[in-house]
């Protein structure tokens, strides 16, 4: 049995600021893009998400709900320089160890002999030489496989430690509610509540036949974890499935033709982060991004392994015909060929 371990930095960009000036620890702040330019907020510290203030929400809406939020446009390359602070204390740990952000890891641990084997000491002692030698705090979560640590992070946040040992799994998972689960968004728990499915326990009643018919693939998955199962091993390599770019406008583009223009400078863009990636993969198509001036957006694809200007063209028709409104962001994408696997030469 897996020991996993799911290490989360708390509001990790703000953690860092209100480190390097304490004078902001008590006072809400957000890290993000300024209102001239229409940004967003990557994250804020816990006083100001008690004015309702989240990530990816627009900075000017943020600003309505606490008026006299402090600013910070952020300094990534401190960030990163943080961020492999922390993942050096990772390593003394375990070297399976897969990244999902900067702020964020899986950690198996379940050879690892150090602290007895204990993952819970093991997290306690990352946590405690966390706070002591960066000076940013982190919460951990404990448990048999990903689907339960991750959700064990969240728990106790911030600078929480939850453990799910293999015993307190089964009464765990029951009593989980279906909106824990990553994948489950607003819509997809809204089409739960309507088949009176609330947590795990619901799912567990109802037919996996029933439950790929209402949710498709992702039925089988929802199946499994309403149990507790997931298999999935720590990767050390995540591989990269797409490389994308997007823009948001200080003023809205009002017409189709307006969008169009802004096509060949998102394109330039994406080919120059495109061709950083060592190597280069292989192209199996592409995809535009559309958000409207009310903020829905929609996403249009197209498998080719040969893409050009025409074609995100022809996409981008697509995306706006959905909403036919002013447009805030254009975002312009590949998805990335799988790598090909090792390949056993034959002798003759």
């Amino acid at each position: 049995m897996r020991k996993i371990i799911h290490c989360d930095c708390d509001c990790f960009y703000a953690a860092v600021e209100m480190r390097d000036n304490p004078a902001l620890k008590d006072i809400p702040i957000a890290i993000g893009g300024s209102v001239e330019q229409r940004g967003v907020v990557a994250t804020c510290n816990y006083p100001a998400r008690e004015y309702g203030i989240h990530s990816a929400m627009p900075m000017a809406q943020a600003l309505k709900r606490c008026p006299h939020l402090t600013l910070i446009r952020g300094d990534m390359a401190k960030y990163k320089v943080v961020a492999r602070q922390v993942f050096a204390i990772y390593r003394e740990v375990t070297d399976l160890i897969e990244p999902l952000s900067l702020d964020e890891a899986f950690l198996d641990v379940s050879n690892v002999s150090l602290y007895q084997g204990s993952a819970t000491r093991m997290a306690q002692a990352i946590r405690e030489r966390v706070s002591r030698e960066v000076g940013i705090t982190v919460s951990a979560g404990v448990a048999p496989n990903k689907f339960l640590a991750k959700i064990a992070s969240d728990w106790n946040k911030p600078d929480g430690l939850c453990v799910i040992t293999p015993g307190e799994v089964e009464h765990f998972v029951q009593a989980l509610s279906v909106k824990k689960i990553h994948g489950v968004g607003p819509r997809t728990a809204e089409k739960m509540a309507r088949l009176d499915i609330h947590t795990c326990a619901d799912l567990r009643t109802r037919p996996l036949t029933e439950l790929v018919e209402h949710f498709g693939r992702f039925g089988k998955r929802l199946h499994e974890l309403s149990f507790g199962h997931d298999e999935r091993p720590v990767k050390t390599h995540r591989e990269r499935k797409s490389v994308s770019t997007e823009q948001t406008y200080a003023k809205d583009l009002p017409t189709l033709e307006t969008c169009r223009k802004e096509l060949p400078a998102l394109l330039e863009d994406l080919e120059r982060r495109y061709a950083r990636l060592d190597p280069p993969p292989g192209v199996r198509g592409l995809m535009v991004k559309v958000k409207f001036n009310d903020f829905t957006q929609t996403t249009v694809e197209h498998a080719d392994p040969a893409p050009n200007l025409e074609q995100f063209e022809t996409l981008l028709n697509v995306g706006w015909a959905r909403g036919k409104r002013p447009v805030r962001l254009l975002g312009v994408g590949y998805r990335l060929a799988e790598a090909a696997p090792a390949e056993q030469l034959s002798l003759f």
